[in-house]
């Protein structure tokens, strides 16, 4: 009676086949995590090195989910494909067998589970080569491993994108590339100025004007760099706003790279009335040359730069050492210009302007 029933036909396949399958299924599914962390296990073996410390917890955590749903698709597309197809499904959808639509689902499935693999895959090893980037003073190798994450995460899906056409839908791709190059000029000439950024990106992590974390100047926009795409570089700026510059712009354009500078300059110019003095205006400048004999003060000049019809100009020029935090600078230039007002007073000097005659006339005729 039991042997009758499995061996009954339904939708030309027997129960018993049925049975096997859902079998199957239901015993992948209950084991699967044992099985992926097996696998897990394997490629973990295959990546890691003795002398290098390897996390298997985090790893795991990339990787399983991945390889679960792998294992499972394979598993129903395997068991389904074991069954006779029936008849009463042989029908068409837009002029497409139904079971074709099955079957390119089924490998389409399969295809982006594996390169969802693929790409946790490269986002582990992209995590370890970042966590070593991290132990050295350059932090250009840092944005780099970020920049070629995102890059080659690009190229798989590419790639996976190619391996369903060909494999999903079965269509050959040879003749799609053939078109992808030039409909892929046709779109580079279209988005030229994509294309040159995309060019400068690379000009930018191999040749090195900058780095993550330098504080650059370029087109009057002055702020911190912060990240290095494929297509633009963000700053954030001293007012603190978050300003995208395209990468070509960051290339051709004159930068000034603050965070390479050896000194910070500071430059005062003190217009002294005509009333002044030779001798008032020595007095002042070896007064001035006093006060910048101080600790953070590397270099300093003080000099007559210019006189004319209204002034007496007086140059203070002096460097500080970029050690000098931003808060302890700024500081420092207010005890110097609190200073450089008190030696005004002392060698009694009136800065031009400061003194005006007003006359009134007051003519009055009969």
């Amino acid at each position: 009676m039991f042997e009758n029933i499995l061996e009954r036909s339904f939708f030309d396949n027997p129960v018993k086949s049925y049975l096997v399958v859902i079998g199957a299924i239901l015993l992948v599914l209950i084991i699967k995590s044992v099985i992926s962390k097996y696998l897990a296990g394997l490629l973990a073996k295959l990546i890691s090195r003795k002398d290098r410390p390897f996390n298997t917890d985090r790893f795991q955590n990339l990787v399983l989910r991945p390889i679960e749903y792998f294992l499972v698709v394979v598993t129903v597309v395997l068991a389904f494909g074991s069954l006779n197809y029936p008849e009463v499904l042989n029908f068409k959808i837009y002029r497409t067998q139904f079971f074709s639509i099955l079957e390119c689902l089924s490998n389409s499935a399969m295809i982006i589970s594996f390169i969802w693999l693929c790409i946790r895959l490269l986002e582990y090893v992209a995590e370890v080569l970042h966590e070593k980037a991290q132990l050295t003073h350059d932090r250009s190798d840092d944005q780099l491993i970020i920049f070629f994450k995102d890059f080659f995460k690009v190229v798989i899906v590419v790639v996976g994108i190619l391996l369903v056409i060909r494999f999903g839908f079965g269509k050959s791709i040879g003749n799609l590339l053939t078109g992808l190059s030039i409909v892929g000029a046709a779109i580079a000439l279209a988005f030229r100025e994509s294309m040159e950024n995309l060019i400068a990106s690379f000009i930018i992590f191999f040749d090195k004007p900058f780095t993550i974390g330098d504080l650059v100047k370029v087109q009057n926009v002055t702020g911190t760099i912060e990240r290095i795409g494929l297509r633009s570089t963000r700053l954030r700026t001293t007012d603190k706003t978050y300003v995208t510059v395209p990468n070509k712009q960051m290339v051709d354009t004159i930068l000034d790279n603050q965070s390479l500078r050896t000194q910070r300059k500071t430059e005062t110019k003190l217009e002294l009335g005509l009333a002044s003095t030779t001798a008032q205006i020595k007095d002042f400048v070896n007064r001035a040359n006093g006060i910048l004999k101080k600790e953070n003060v590397t270099d300093s000049a003080v000099f007559l730069s210019d006189t004319g019809l209204q002034s007496h100009v007086v140059s203070i020029e002096y460097f500080t050492n970029i050690e000098l935090s931003v808060k302890d600078f700024q500081q420092l230039r207010q005890t110097i210009n609190l200073e450089l007002i008190d030696a005004l007073a002392e060698v009694t000097v009136d800065l031009a302007g400061n003194k005006r005659e007003i006359v009134i006339n007051n003519n009055t005729s009969s």
